[in-house]
């Protein structure tokens, strides 16, 4: 993934004021960790971490949208958590990360 699409990813978080900072501290980490994940998937699977990336963009953008729409973010998280189950057993930090910042994500009902 282009690192700037992630930092991208990370400033809309940075910005965001409806949540506590303890939670934003914990989703800055999450993709801190998502973007080591990332470059170690991006060696073997180039193309399959750019579907991953790709999915993150879109979802971040769903997530952080003035005027959601719950079904697009549900339908976007949903094809991210699948894309990354196929890597689940080579790569589970990575599913576990993903897993985590969607059931964040959802839990704060972004």
């Amino acid at each position: 993934m282009n690192p700037e699409k992630l930092n991208t990813i990370e400033k809309r978080i940075k910005s965001l004021n409806n949540i506590s900072p303890e939670r934003k501290s914990e989703i800055l980490s999450l993709l801190s960790e998502l973007k080591s994940e990332i470059a170690i998937l991006a060696e073997s699977h180039h193309e399959h971490a750019e579907s991953v990336s790709g999915l993150i963009s879109v979802s971040a953008h769903e997530a952080t949208r003035t005027e959601r729409n719950e079904r697009s973010l549900e339908l976007v998280l949903e094809a991210l958590r699948s894309s990354v189950e196929s890597f689940e057993s080579s790569h589970p930090h990575l599913t576990k990360i993903v897993n985590a910042l969607s059931i964040m994500l959802s839990n704060l009902g972004i």
